[in-house]
């Protein structure tokens, strides 16, 4: 340990001399009350810390002591549904200590350290063992079996000893290697340092979030990148709360990182009450809160971020699918340009630091499918949400994020005020991931690449005519483009909308969704040949099938996919009649 002194106070930022023999990124204890900070800059002699804590009352000459490592996540059994601040203190703990504040320099475990695991052995006394091989599993919740892995820093070995079956505390060795190297049920991982994996795998699959607009028409990767902009209001925090409930992924982590306080109160109250569709369980057994607040220390919030994306490779590693909610990036990049500010570093767009680029791509960069030490599968999808001021997708946040994401669910205003859910834009949005994952999505259901195609081209050519409408109204256009006026709503209404009130809408399985989208296709088609013959399309707007195409998604079930057969027959059988009286 080294100690120094403070020579300078910045808001969470401070000098202190002395600590020239510490490195970068180590973490430091400052003062009577021992804050917690982090080295970030180091000039001669001299240490630049942010503090992690409310430093109010800090004085000049205080003593300042390096610990000589790098800020760590404390990985183990007891993780799943915790919630903790940016630098994993569980809060919940705290509540019970403090009163419900935060007391500056408390200091609680993030995992509970006399808390008895049921650890059963897998591996055997003279077995070789290499990073990421399996020593035994540990029952985390009823859904997840905690598999404790060999180090990824750990020297190829063998196995001396192995604990045999029975209940141990985190902090008691389970393992012991040749080389006198030993393990216990849990350990420290720096938050800056990606855990390494042997190769990046390809995005072949989706990750199925049973949002229709998103699976069919903006389909994110497992293992992808997606942000979700959006101005005050559009639905940024709703959309990933469904995402949360519904994806397919094992493990959750839900990074609330600057936002309101009573929006980040609201994911705390309300999450523990959901039930997870998968399981019939708490959605809390396999999720993982990581809440740090707009009023709450900003170089936390720098940090949480990464905070997250650690216990989310903790997890990876174990061979699970996790799916990382990051809301909002815009409040963590506002926390880089407060700290750049009090480092008096030059400022580029917007004040914003020159390096928020960098910062940005060593979060989403940490995403991906890989091949895991081990050889297991696991994967990381980061779905970030972005704050544009004013909803302007050209501020700087926006603009680098989309340099590294791959995946754009861009939230519309005009949407949300209609109360259209999701209010993601078919027009502004993309995904790059479509080509990659249609050989999937043809297995599920062979139509869905040409009815997600025509469905798109339909809705652009609808917003071209929507322009001319507004000048001169839709009963100047002909019939035919009339048509698409008409296809275009019922796919707005029967396909892209979703309520996440309704039991049955609230999520679809991908072949209803593509089955949906194929039978109002098919009805645009049947209908343009019907209006060529001479028919008006007054006589079309008069068939049934067209209330029962769009109620479909709220009237027929996820497990009852064939009753969509029976709309099918139904709208074959009114436009035949149809066509066969135009055809005399």
């Amino acid at each position: 340990m080294i100690e120094g002194k403070v020579i300078r106070i910045n808001g969470p930022i401070i000098r202190a001399s002395g600590l020239g023999a510490s490195g970068l990124y180590d973490v430091v204890e400052i003062g009577e009350k021992r804050l917690i900070g982090e080295i970030i800059r180091l000039e001669g002699d001299t240490a630049t810390i942010q503090i992690y804590e409310d430093n109010t009352g800090m004085r000049v000459g205080e003593s300042a002591w390096s610990l000589e490592r790098p800020l760590a996540v404390h990985l183990g059994p007891g993780l799943l549904g915790e919630i903790y601040d940016g630098i994993q203190r569980p809060l919940e703990e705290i509540k019970k200590t403090s009163g419900g504040y935060i007391t500056p320099g408390i200091k609680i475990p993030p995992i509970p350290l006399d808390k008895k695991w049921h650890f059963t052995p897998s591996g055997r006394p003279g077995e070789a063992a290499a990073p990421g091989t399996i020593l035994g599993e540990v029952k985390e919740s009823a859904t997840i079996m905690h598999r404790v892995v060999a180090l990824p820093d750990m020297p190829a070995s063998t196995i001396e000893w192995i604990a045999p079956e029975g209940d141990y505390t985190v902090s008691q060795i389970v393992a012991r290697f040749s080389g006198g190297r030993e393990m216990a049920l849990s350990h420290y991982w720096p938050v800056r340092k990606p855990r390494p994996y042997i190769e990046k795998m390809g995005m072949d699959e989706p990750l199925i979030t049973g949002q229709r607009v998103i699976d069919v028409f903006f389909p994110l990767s497992r293992g992808g990148t997606a942000a979700i902009p959006g101005g005050f209001g559009t639905g940024k925090t709703m959309t990933q709360h469904a995402l949360a409930k519904w994806c397919d992924a094992d493990i959750i982590v839900y990074i609330g990182c600057g936002e309101r306080g009573n929006e980040m109160t609201d994911v705390l109250t309300e999450f523990p009450k959901i039930q997870d569709p998968r399981t019939g369980k708490p959605l809390m057994e396999r999720t993982i809160l990581i809440a740090n607040t707009s009023n709450m220390p900003v170089a936390a919030r720098e940090v949480s971020i990464y905070t997250g994306v650690t216990l989310a490779e903790y997890y990876r590693d174990m061979g699970y699918d996790v799916a990382i909610m990051a809301d909002s990036t815009s409040r963590w990049a506002e926390a880089l340009r407060e700290l750049s500010g009090r480092l008096e570093e030059m400022p580029a767009d917007e004040g914003f630091p020159a390096y928020l680029p960098t910062r940005l791509a060593e979060f989403y960069e940490r995403a991906g499918k890989v091949k895991t030490l081990g050889d297991r599968r696991g994967s990381i999808s980061i779905i970030g949400a972005v704050s544009p001021p004013g909803g302007d997708f050209s501020e700087p946040v926006t603009q680098h994020t989309k340099r590294f994401i791959r995946c754009f669910w861009a939230l519309d205003r005009e949407l949300a005020n209609a109360r259209h859910y999701p209010a993601i834009s078919w027009i502004d949005s993309y995904s790059e991931y479509a080509d990659e994952i249609r050989p999937w999505w043809e297995k599920v259901n062979p139509d869905w690449a040409a009815a997600r195609e025509s469905a798109i081209e339909l809705l652009k050519r609808e917003q071209r005519l929507s322009q001319i409408v507004k000048l001169i109204g839709s009963d100047a256009l002909p019939d035919n483009q009339r048509l698409v006026l008409l296809a275009a709503e019922m796919i707005k209404n029967g396909f892209l909308q979703q309520s996440a009130y309704d039991d049955i809408d609230m999520f679809s399985v991908p072949d209803k969704q593509v089955r949906i989208l194929k039978l109002i296709m098919d009805f645009y088609t049947r209908s343009l040949a019907i209006i060529q013959l001479g028919a008006p399309l007054l006589k079309i707007r008069e068939l049934s099938c067209i209330e029962r195409i769009v109620r479909a998604r709220s009237s027929v079930r996820n497990e009852d996919v064939a009753g969509l057969d029976e709309i099918g027959a139904l709208m074959a059988g009114e436009l035949d009649e149809l066509e066969r009286s135009y055809k005399r």
